[in-house]
């Protein structure tokens, strides 16, 4: 998946994880700090500062592989 022939990182690998441990979406914002704006641009593949990418990786004690994939441009 490119946007625009652009590589990107996605995320859909984070809500296997989080299904997976029973994590939901409310428990990010009111544990870990991560707000609705921020879940949202999560599951439009947006752009995410690596402070997040760390509070999420230590919220569900998991690698950063484990939540997000890079995609190369397919060209």
């Amino acid at each position: 998946m490119s946007i625009g022939g652009v590589a990107v990182i996605i995320f859909d690998k984070l809500w296997d994880v989080m299904k997976e441990k029973g994590f939901s979406t409310y428990q990010l914002r009111e544990k870990c700090g991560i707000d609705s704006k921020t879940i949202r641009r999560l599951r439009a593949n947006d752009n995410m500062e690596t402070k997040t990418l760390n509070k999420l990786c230590t919220a569900l004690d998991c690698r950063l592989e484990d939540i997000a994939e890079y995609v190369p441009d397919e060209q």
